[in-house]
């Protein structure tokens, strides 16, 4: 009992969705709209024009050493970002492969931005409210 009770703390919430069908359809529902926000916010951030993989790399990167998101996962939401005007693309020929569809954020896309932003905030705010609180009964 003890042994699973430590392999369970040792797991990371990418583990545990793996094993769980309803912990993985949960997280598959909670990100399908935070990846349109954090790759507006990423494109947001920077002054360059990035393609898809520099957008994959600057996830790992920030999100430290658990990625919620899945490489394959942000070019559909990319084409569907760029198709509603959030995002700018163009093509770029490459030497070493395929070419690369770059993207850019829109003016649009910025102030949809703020829009989504403070929409998160206030739906952060109102979970924590419920499932930060402990050892509090009614």
């Amino acid at each position: 009992m003890e042994e699973s009770v430590n392999n369970r703390l040792g797991d990371t919430a990418i583990d545990r969705t793996e094993r769980d069908p309803l912990a993985r359809k949960f997280q598959k529902e909670l990100s399908a709209g935070l990846v349109a926000l954090v790759l507006l916010a990423i494109l947001d951030a920077t002054e360059e024009d990035l393609y898809g993989y520099q957008i994959a790399k600057r996830l790992g990167r920030e999100g430290g050493p658990v990625s919620l998101v899945k490489q394959g996962a942000l070019y559909p939401v990319l084409r569907t970002l760029s198709a509603s005007g959030l995002l700018a693309s163009r093509v770029v020929p490459s030497y070493a492969g395929p070419p690369r569809r770059y993207y850019r954020i829109t003016a649009d896309g910025r102030a949809v931005l703020a829009q989504w932003r403070g929409i998160w905030r206030d739906t952060r705010d109102f979970v924590n409210e419920f499932t930060e609180k402990t050892g509090e009964t009614t």
